[in-house]
Protein backbone atom coordinates (compact mmCIF):
# COMPACT_ATOMS: atom_id res chain seq x y z
CA UNK A 1 0.00 0.00 0.00
CA UNK A 2 2.90 2.41 0.50
CA UNK A 3 3.89 2.25 -3.07
CA UNK A 4 0.46 3.22 -4.29
CA UNK A 5 0.38 6.09 -1.62
CA UNK A 6 3.32 7.13 -2.96
CA UNK A 7 2.29 7.12 -6.53
CA UNK A 8 -0.91 8.64 -5.19
CA UNK A 9 0.97 11.78 -3.44
CA UNK A 10 3.44 11.90 -6.80
CA UNK A 11 0.75 12.60 -9.46
CA UNK A 12 -1.15 14.58 -6.92
CA UNK A 13 1.69 17.15 -6.40
CA UNK A 14 2.82 16.71 -10.47
CA UNK A 15 -0.68 18.16 -11.56
CA UNK A 16 -1.08 21.02 -8.85
CA UNK A 17 2.69 22.17 -9.87
CA UNK A 18 3.07 21.26 -12.93
CA UNK A 19 -0.97 22.55 -14.41
CA UNK A 20 -1.51 24.68 -11.49
CA UNK A 21 1.63 26.93 -12.72
CA UNK A 22 0.29 26.72 -16.41
CA UNK A 23 -3.70 28.08 -14.95
CA UNK A 24 -1.46 31.04 -12.95
CA UNK A 25 0.99 31.97 -16.03
CA UNK A 26 -0.70 30.92 -19.48
CA UNK A 27 0.95 29.31 -22.33
CA UNK A 28 -0.21 30.78 -25.58
CA UNK A 29 2.24 31.07 -28.11
CA UNK A 30 2.67 34.88 -27.76
CA UNK A 31 3.82 33.82 -23.71
CA UNK A 32 7.18 32.56 -24.03
CA UNK A 33 7.93 32.43 -20.73
CA UNK A 34 4.94 30.56 -19.67
CA UNK A 35 6.27 27.87 -22.17
CA UNK A 36 9.33 27.57 -20.32
CA UNK A 37 7.99 28.10 -16.48
CA UNK A 38 5.38 25.56 -17.17
CA UNK A 39 7.70 23.15 -19.20
CA UNK A 40 10.35 23.70 -15.92
CA UNK A 41 7.63 22.98 -13.49
CA UNK A 42 6.66 19.89 -14.91
CA UNK A 43 10.58 18.83 -14.80
CA UNK A 44 11.75 19.98 -11.86
CA UNK A 45 8.56 18.07 -10.17
CA UNK A 46 9.44 14.98 -11.27
CA UNK A 47 13.05 15.72 -10.32
CA UNK A 48 11.81 16.60 -6.45
CA UNK A 49 9.35 13.50 -6.84
CA UNK A 50 12.05 11.54 -8.00
CA UNK A 51 14.22 11.75 -4.90
CA UNK A 52 11.70 11.81 -2.53
CA UNK A 53 9.12 8.63 -3.63
CA UNK A 54 11.79 6.73 -5.93
CA UNK A 55 12.69 4.82 -3.20
CA UNK A 56 9.56 3.92 -2.56
CA UNK A 57 7.24 3.38 -5.85
CA UNK A 58 10.15 3.88 -8.09
CA UNK A 59 7.94 7.52 -8.87
CA UNK A 60 6.21 6.17 -12.13
CA UNK A 61 3.43 8.93 -11.67
CA UNK A 62 2.13 8.23 -15.10
CA UNK A 63 0.46 5.07 -16.32
CA UNK A 64 2.34 5.51 -19.40
CA UNK A 65 5.90 4.88 -17.79
CA UNK A 66 4.55 2.05 -15.64
CA UNK A 67 3.46 0.48 -19.01
CA UNK A 68 6.93 0.58 -20.37
CA UNK A 69 7.96 -0.76 -16.89
CA UNK A 70 5.35 -3.88 -17.53
CA UNK A 71 6.45 -4.63 -20.82
CA UNK A 72 10.49 -4.54 -19.42
CA UNK A 73 9.47 -7.09 -17.06
CA UNK A 74 9.87 -4.82 -13.97
CA UNK A 75 6.56 -5.16 -12.82
CA UNK A 76 3.62 -7.32 -12.13
CA UNK A 77 0.63 -7.02 -14.31
CA UNK A 78 -1.74 -6.43 -10.78
CA UNK A 79 0.81 -4.60 -9.17
CA UNK A 80 0.40 -2.08 -12.97
CA UNK A 81 -3.67 -1.85 -12.37
CA UNK A 82 -2.98 -0.71 -9.09
CA UNK A 83 -0.31 1.67 -10.33
CA UNK A 84 -2.22 3.23 -12.58
CA UNK A 85 -5.80 3.89 -10.13
CA UNK A 86 -3.20 5.45 -7.69
CA UNK A 87 -1.87 7.77 -10.47
CA UNK A 88 -5.72 8.81 -11.73
CA UNK A 89 -7.10 9.42 -8.38
CA UNK A 90 -3.87 11.46 -7.67
CA UNK A 91 -4.32 13.53 -10.86
CA UNK A 92 -7.82 13.95 -10.11
CA UNK A 93 -7.04 15.02 -6.75
CA UNK A 94 -4.05 17.21 -7.60
CA UNK A 95 -7.19 18.95 -10.11
CA UNK A 96 -10.02 19.06 -7.30
CA UNK A 97 -7.68 20.88 -5.52
CA UNK A 98 -6.23 23.46 -7.88
CA UNK A 99 -10.10 24.09 -8.25
CA UNK A 100 -10.45 24.43 -4.79
CA UNK A 101 -7.44 27.02 -4.40
CA UNK A 102 -8.24 29.24 -7.90
CA UNK A 103 -12.56 29.65 -6.94
CA UNK A 104 -11.80 30.28 -3.52
CA UNK A 105 -8.81 32.67 -4.10
CA UNK A 106 -10.67 34.67 -7.13
CA UNK A 107 -7.55 33.91 -8.97
CA UNK A 108 -8.34 33.53 -13.15
CA UNK A 109 -7.27 30.75 -14.80
CA UNK A 110 -5.43 31.14 -17.67
CA UNK A 111 -5.55 28.02 -19.79
CA UNK A 112 -9.52 28.04 -19.20
CA UNK A 113 -9.77 24.38 -18.28
CA UNK A 114 -7.75 22.99 -15.35
CA UNK A 115 -4.11 22.81 -17.38
CA UNK A 116 -6.35 20.26 -19.83
CA UNK A 117 -4.84 19.07 -22.44
CA UNK A 118 -6.43 19.98 -25.84
CA UNK A 119 -5.59 19.66 -30.13
CA UNK A 120 -5.95 23.50 -30.71
CA UNK A 121 -2.19 23.60 -31.56
CA UNK A 122 -2.90 21.20 -34.38
CA UNK A 123 -5.90 22.41 -35.45
CA UNK A 124 -8.10 20.03 -34.15
CA UNK A 125 -6.64 16.76 -35.67
CA UNK A 126 -6.91 13.98 -33.46
CA UNK A 127 -4.74 12.37 -35.82
CA UNK A 128 -1.63 14.94 -35.62
CA UNK A 129 -1.96 15.21 -31.73
CA UNK A 130 -2.08 11.24 -31.41
CA UNK A 131 1.12 11.52 -33.56
CA UNK A 132 2.72 14.29 -31.30
CA UNK A 133 2.11 12.64 -27.81
CA UNK A 134 3.63 8.77 -29.47
CA UNK A 135 6.56 10.38 -30.21
CA UNK A 136 7.09 12.86 -27.57
CA UNK A 137 5.68 9.66 -24.76
CA UNK A 138 7.94 7.29 -26.45
CA UNK A 139 11.48 9.90 -25.95
CA UNK A 140 10.44 10.56 -22.82
CA UNK A 141 9.80 6.54 -21.62
CA UNK A 142 12.63 5.28 -23.47
CA UNK A 143 14.94 8.06 -21.48
CA UNK A 144 13.63 6.72 -18.13
CA UNK A 145 13.82 3.06 -19.64
CA UNK A 146 18.14 3.90 -20.31
CA UNK A 147 18.23 5.73 -17.01
CA UNK A 148 16.65 2.70 -14.54
CA UNK A 149 18.60 0.18 -16.20
CA UNK A 150 21.01 -1.50 -13.87
CA UNK A 151 23.70 -1.14 -16.67
CA UNK A 152 23.42 3.12 -16.91
CA UNK A 153 26.16 4.85 -15.50
CA UNK A 154 24.09 7.86 -14.03
CA UNK A 155 25.11 7.14 -10.46
CA UNK A 156 22.52 9.75 -8.19
CA UNK A 157 21.40 11.54 -11.64
CA UNK A 158 18.58 9.46 -12.84
CA UNK A 159 15.95 11.70 -11.27
CA UNK A 160 17.61 14.96 -12.81
CA UNK A 161 18.05 13.41 -15.97
CA UNK A 162 14.62 12.29 -16.19
CA UNK A 163 13.08 15.47 -15.54
CA UNK A 164 14.77 17.41 -17.67
CA UNK A 165 13.81 14.77 -20.44
CA UNK A 166 10.31 15.85 -19.27
CA UNK A 167 11.08 19.60 -19.76
CA UNK A 168 12.14 19.61 -23.14
CA UNK A 169 9.47 17.78 -24.53
CA UNK A 170 7.31 20.16 -22.38
CA UNK A 171 8.82 23.30 -24.44
CA UNK A 172 8.10 21.18 -28.05
CA UNK A 173 4.49 19.81 -26.92
CA UNK A 174 2.81 22.81 -25.08
CA UNK A 175 2.10 24.46 -28.17
CA UNK A 176 0.67 21.68 -30.28
CA UNK A 177 -1.55 19.34 -27.77
CA UNK A 178 -0.57 21.06 -24.14
CA UNK A 179 2.34 18.37 -23.52
CA UNK A 180 0.29 15.21 -22.20
CA UNK A 181 2.99 11.89 -22.11
CA UNK A 182 0.95 10.94 -19.45
CA UNK A 183 -2.88 9.85 -18.84
CA UNK A 184 -3.40 10.38 -15.61
CA UNK A 185 -2.39 14.23 -15.81
CA UNK A 186 -4.90 14.34 -18.55
CA UNK A 187 -7.47 12.10 -17.11
CA UNK A 188 -7.65 14.77 -14.02
CA UNK A 189 -7.91 17.68 -15.34
CA UNK A 190 -10.16 17.02 -18.11
CA UNK A 191 -12.81 15.14 -15.77
CA UNK A 192 -12.57 18.80 -13.33
CA UNK A 193 -12.91 21.15 -16.67
CA UNK A 194 -16.28 19.04 -17.30
CA UNK A 195 -17.71 19.10 -14.02
CA UNK A 196 -17.12 22.81 -14.49
CA UNK A 197 -18.85 23.12 -18.04
CA UNK A 198 -15.95 22.47 -20.26
CA UNK A 199 -16.60 19.30 -22.21
CA UNK A 200 -14.24 19.93 -25.23
CA UNK A 201 -11.23 18.67 -22.45
CA UNK A 202 -13.24 15.27 -22.10
CA UNK A 203 -14.02 14.72 -25.54
CA UNK A 204 -10.57 14.42 -27.00
CA UNK A 205 -9.08 13.00 -23.67
CA UNK A 206 -8.98 10.01 -25.93
CA UNK A 207 -5.86 11.10 -27.68
CA UNK A 208 -3.91 11.68 -24.58
CA UNK A 209 -4.87 8.74 -22.99
CA UNK A 210 -4.22 6.06 -26.53
CA UNK A 211 -1.11 8.48 -27.69
CA UNK A 212 1.15 8.38 -24.45
CA UNK A 213 0.24 3.97 -24.06
CA UNK A 214 1.16 3.27 -27.45
CA UNK A 215 4.12 5.58 -27.74
CA UNK A 216 4.95 3.86 -23.98
CA UNK A 217 4.99 0.33 -25.65
CA UNK A 218 6.71 1.45 -28.58
CA UNK A 219 9.71 2.20 -26.24
CA UNK A 220 9.41 -0.59 -23.79
CA UNK A 221 9.59 -3.02 -27.43
CA UNK A 222 12.79 -0.54 -28.74
CA UNK A 223 14.76 -0.58 -25.48
CA UNK A 224 14.23 -4.28 -24.79
CA UNK A 225 15.52 -4.86 -28.77
CA UNK A 226 18.26 -2.49 -28.63
CA UNK A 227 19.41 -3.80 -25.07
CA UNK A 228 19.27 -7.17 -26.27
CA UNK A 229 21.29 -6.63 -29.45
CA UNK A 230 24.15 -5.51 -27.36
CA UNK A 231 24.10 -7.96 -25.31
Amino acid sequence: MKKYLAEFIGTMTLVVLGCGTAMLVGCDAANGSGYLLTALAFGLTIVAMAYSIGNISGCHINPAVSLGVLLSGGMEVKEFVCYVISQCLGALAGSGLLALIFKLGGVTDKTGGFGSNGLGGVNGSALAGLLVEIVLTFIFVIAILGVTSKKAAHGSFGGLVIGLTLVVVHILGIGLTGTSVNPARSIGPAIVAAIGGKTDAIASVWVFIVGPLVGAAIAACVYKALEGSKK
